[in-house]
């Protein structure tokens, strides 16, 4: 019995898995035609009026000033470091979940996945009140080793990590899963401990999922507004990042305010275009 050409064009290439589904062909029918056009205007209208709206003849004189300077090189600073930490102790808390069983791990993912969703504000709340000086651990911080981390350039990093890192472990923890476990179990069995089957084995596989998990951070980072301002303030030059500083000036020069607004748009189309083979589909 031979396969029907449906059947065929349904099971794809042996070798290559199931075939990307193809378009439908025809028109749009005009119930949906219309609220997804309104939809992607809702999207695109306010960031093409950013760019109709923008100072150009100006952009470089306000992108030079010493307050705008300051924000974008401390936004810049502290979102790497941000995002070095998150890599630090975000890669093994995504091995953690992807490769260890034990009691109670879908509560400890969710937990993890908190900051996706809880508003910045109230991470800088719960910040606050976990490292503040009052704080549950800030307290001890304080009167032991003399170290205060709200409202100051470490408090920035700290606030930047707090919401960017979900974003690294769900990447990592994603691609772990997709790779074969068979390798680490081979590298065991030839007398290599765990940790070096991680360093020489796994690091290599995820190399990938992390790049891709840490410029997400990365950008989260850059872009924190709630959290930081609630634990770390406004202080310019030290806590103050772009985010900020847009919301500063939107107050007394709208223009910077546009400037500033347009890094970070050309950041995040930087971010997006970046990840386009992993978070995009080709037609």
């Amino acid at each position: 019995m031979t396969a029907s050409p449906e059947t065929g064009a349904a099971a794809g290439p042996r070798t290559g898995g199931p075939r990307r589904p193809r378009p439908l062909r025809g028109g749009a029918p005009l119930p949906l035609l219309v609220p997804a056009l309104i939809g992607l205007a809702f999207l695109v209208l306010p960031l093409v009026a950013l760019l109709v709206r923008a100072p150009w003849t100006s952009m470089p004189e306000l992108l030079t000033s010493t307050e705008v300077w300051q924000a974008l090189r401390l936004s810049l600073i502290c979102a790497t470091a941000a995002t070095a930490v998150s890599m630090v102790i975000g890669v093994p808390l995504a091995w953690l979940l992807a490769r260890v069983e034990f009691p109670g791990r879908g509560l400890v993912r969710a937990l993890v996945t908190l900051p996706l969703v809880l508003p910045p504000v109230v991470g800088g709340v719960a910040l606050l009140m976990a490292l503040g000086r009052n704080g549950v651990v800030g307290r001890w911080l304080d009167s032991w080793f003399s170290l205060t981390l709200p409202f100051t350039t470490t408090g920035v990093v700290l606030a930047e990590a707090f919401v960017a890192m979900p974003f690294l472990v769900i990447s990592v923890e994603g691609t772990l899963r997709a790779a074969d476990p068979r390798y680490e179990e081979a590298a065991t069995t030839l007398g290599a401990s765990r940790f070096t089957a991680f360093r020489r084995v796994t690091l290599p596989l995820i190399a990938p999922g992390i790049a891709a998990g840490a410029v997400l951070a990365w950008a989260r980072a850059l872009g924190e507004f709630g959290a930081t301002i609630t634990f770390a303030g406004n202080f310019p030059g030290r806590t103050q990042t772009m985010p900020l500083a847009v919301y500063l000036a939107l107050q007394s020069d709208p223009e910077a305010a546009v400037a500033l607004s347009l890094v970070l748009l050309a950041v995040s189309i930087a971010v997006l275009a970046g990840l386009r083979d992993r978070w995009m589909t080709a037609s």
